[in-house]
């Protein structure tokens, strides 16, 4: 049977558009983009907290092939990256593809037909040759299992799910988490709360962020010519690959570079915070880099201001007025903001239920097998699948230089199957146990395995201690492997 669609990529996302335009210059028109949010965009659809910015310079934070000249900022706010989205829909139509509200619950592949088959929440399923998903790292929100939460008799707001109709204003705010998200919330919530008190279970490096508006005259020369800003692209990238990579990827060669990050770090909070006791508390102890490190100017002031408070002291419970510690101190509360992150290894990898060939679960054969992915792109067992947020797929800081990596690998494959006049391609075992052994191999040298990471509670670890969400290699050597990985690493029917 004739399959409706050349392929079903699941999430509209920068992931999920990448995936599709690079279908669309390999010759695949009748593509479906399921997406189960009401708009494009992904975690910038999401995502409309205050304080929300890319949190990497702008500059590298978009398709090579299509730059943005008109970023406002060098830490471009939400609603840019938002808007970006929305053009890279238009200029490459592919919101004639996207079925929004639109929620997937499982895939399996049809041997006979050679196809998958996508089955849809309400009962409707549809064909495909070809399985993309692009749900995202960062995609299932996590509440923290405290007791008694659900018996707060306030407001409980996740920042993925921001009231923007609840005003802040005069409230006696609680905020639980000090990742990469509340370290741009906190400041914010801290000019309007009249008490905040944000409940710490791991600090998080920070550097100074070099921020500043984008001149007009910048933007303008930038949209009139091109090579300057890809110039300022490549600058960007080279300094995030020294500073913040190297150090991680190469602890064992380049310890230097971590410990001359961490050095930055602590000096940039000795600037903000006089006060040794809080310095102290806001420190981590474990190494730059077990845990995703991030920029601000704003984040350390905030504690320095007599209304917001540190709390470090583990939370007991939460009852019907606030929180209790672990020491029997309770807090009043107006209004509690979790910014908990995303639970990547329980619900996620993958985000729904896979079945490849002899039923094969992909879930369950991570889960029981390792974390693995050949390329951080292709499994073995399941054919025409590409899964674009998988173990050892994520390059360097920007997701962009994941996506364009995995682009490239497309290209050379579907190029590749075309020219043998296949339909069907699948990794094979062989060349996936090989991959696997080189990056665990790798991961030995990085700062995971060689660092002090015990205490960082980072999501870059899954359930077994693993680091199998980055890949431990130079975002040079990720593009380079994309576009000549041996073409006999897959069987082609």
């Amino acid at each position: 049977m004739a399959a409706q669609y050349d392929a079903v990529i699941v999430g509209a996302g920068f992931g999920g558009m990448g995936a599709a335009i690079q279908l669309k210059r390999l010759g695949f028109h009748r593509l479906l983009i399921l997406e189960r949010e009401d708009d494009l965009g992904g975690t910038w659809h999401v995502n409309r907290y205050p304080g929300l910015a890319v949190d990497i310079p702008s500059s590298t934070y978009s398709y090579s092939f299509e730059p943005n000249p008109h970023w406002s900022r060098l830490f471009a706010p939400g609603a840019e990256l938002k808007r970006y989205a929305e053009h890279v829909a238009d200029k490459y139509d592919l919101r004639s593809s996207m079925r929004f509200g639109t929620v997937v619950t499982g895939a399996y592949w049809e041997d006979a037909e050679t196809h998958w088959r996508v089955s849809i929440a309400g009962g409707e399923s549809v064909t495909a040759w070809y399985l993309l998903t692009a749900t995202g790292f960062l995609s299932q929100p996590k509440v923290p299992d405290i007791e008694g939460i659900d018996s707060f008799g306030g407001k409980v707001i996740h920042t993925t799910a921001w009231d923007d109709d609840y005003d802040l204003t005069g409230k006696r705010a609680a905020i639980i988490g000090t990742g990469a998200t509340a370290v741009q919330l906190i400041p914010e919530v801290a000019k309007v709360a009249a008490e905040l008190t944000v409940y710490q279970r791991t600090p998080i490096w920070v550097s100074a962020k070099p921020d500043y508006r984008i001149p007009a005259a910048v933007r303008r020369l930038f949209a009139a010519f091109p090579p300057a800003q890809r110039a300022v692209r490549l600058i960007g990238s080279a300094v995030l690959e020294l500073l913040m990579i190297t150090g991680v990827v190469h602890y064992r060669r380049l310890r230097i570079a971590n410990r001359l990050a961490e050095r930055s770090c602590r000096a940039h909070l000795r600037r903000q915070v006089p006060d040794p006791e809080l310095r102290r508390k806001l420190t981590p102890d474990y190494s730059f880099g077990c845990k995703r490190p991030t920029f601000s100017n704003t984040y350390f002031r905030a504690f320095t201001r007599p209304h917001v408070h540190l709390e470090t002291t583990r939370i007991e419970r939460v009852d019907e007025r606030g929180i209790v510690t672990a020491d029997g101190r309770r807090t009043d509360i107006d209004v509690l903001l979790l910014a908990t992150g995303f639970n990547l290894w329980d619900v996620n990898f993958p985000a729904i239920e896979i079945i490849g060939r002899d039923g094969k679960n992909l879930g369950k054969w991570w889960r029981e097998n390792r974390f693995q992915a050949y390329e951080g792109v292709t499994v073995p067992g399941f054919p025409n699948f590409v899964s674009l947020n998988s173990p050892y797929s994520y390059s360097g800081l920007s997701y962009f230089t994941t996506i364009e990596c995995q682009m490239k690998h497309m290209d050379r494959l579907f190029t590749a199957m075309r020219k043998r006049g296949a339909q069907v391609f699948e990794v094979t075992e062989q060349a996936n146990e090989r991959f696997l052994a080189r990056m665990t191999d790798r991961v030995g040298d990085s700062v995971f395995a060689l660092g002090q990471c015990a205490t960082a509670n980072s999501y870059y670890f899954n359930q077994h201690g693993e680091a199998t969400l980055l890949r431990p290699t130079s975002t040079v050597n990720a593009h380079r492997e994309a576009s000549r990985f041996p073409l006999s690493d897959y069987s082609y029917a």
